[in-house]
């Protein structure tokens, strides 16, 4: 019961939430978009980066204009699910966004992060300049033989970002107790709080 079709069914009787703005960046921040399964889950992950400012849930690379969680579930708008990623330079580069995003996902399922399946899920890195997609390209290559040359995350163009419904803003920060983020989440998240690189990194709890 790993699926989120519960929250789609629910979604579908809930009224239009306000959206937030996707503000751009003041000039000492950067920001990184991108997918890898449930937004829940890679908004989490990134809270737990040293240098990340903040994490925007949202939709991009699809064909509807106004895309809404309904639309994203059903798999008729294209979009991915993913995330906007703010962070402060300073500390954490572009690159080293990127090469934390190896280890919060498995990129060698197509479409699908664990029990959820569908093209929202898909892996993907969405990039706005050149410098960007040469970093990611040469992330992903370096990520190559951890996961035995099986990675097949996309990187393409930003061309928008669409920000979520407001429910999704912080989803395991309000709702920790519930089902999706008790057995998913957590227990991901209790895994990466051993990696030395996130923020108490290396904690046995």
């Amino acid at each position: 019961m790993h699926s989120r079709s519960f929250l789609f069914l629910l979604c579908l009787f809930l009224p239009s939430m306000a959206s937030l703005s996707a503000e751009t960046p003041s000039p000492s921040r950067q920001v990184a978009y991108v997918g890898g399964g449930c937004f829940w889950c890679t908004e989490a992950a990134y809270d737990l980066l040293p240098g990340v400012v903040s994490v925007v849930s949202g939709y991009a690379g699809g064909k509807t204009r106004q895309p809404t969680y309904e639309d994203v579930c059903r798999g008729n708008s294209g979009h991915a699910e993913l995330v906007r990623v703010e962070f402060d330079p300073a500390v954490v580069s572009y690159r080293a966004v990127i090469d934390f995003f190896w280890s919060i996902h498995d990129p060698t399922t197509l479409n699908r992060q664990g029990a959820d399946e569908g093209t929202q899920y898909r892996s993907i890195i969405f990039t706005t300049n050149e410098e960007e997609r040469i970093a990611a390209e040469a992330s992903r290559t370096a990520a190559q033989p951890s996961w035995g040359g099986r990675i097949v995350t996309e990187i393409v163009p930003l061309e928008k970002f669409h920000v979520a419904e407001d429910y999704h803003q912080d989803y395991f920060a309000k709702n920790p107790n519930a089902g999706y983020c008790r057995v998913v989440i957590k227990p991901k998240l209790d895994k990466l709080k051993k990696m030395p690189v996130v923020k108490g990194g290396g904690a046995k709890s």
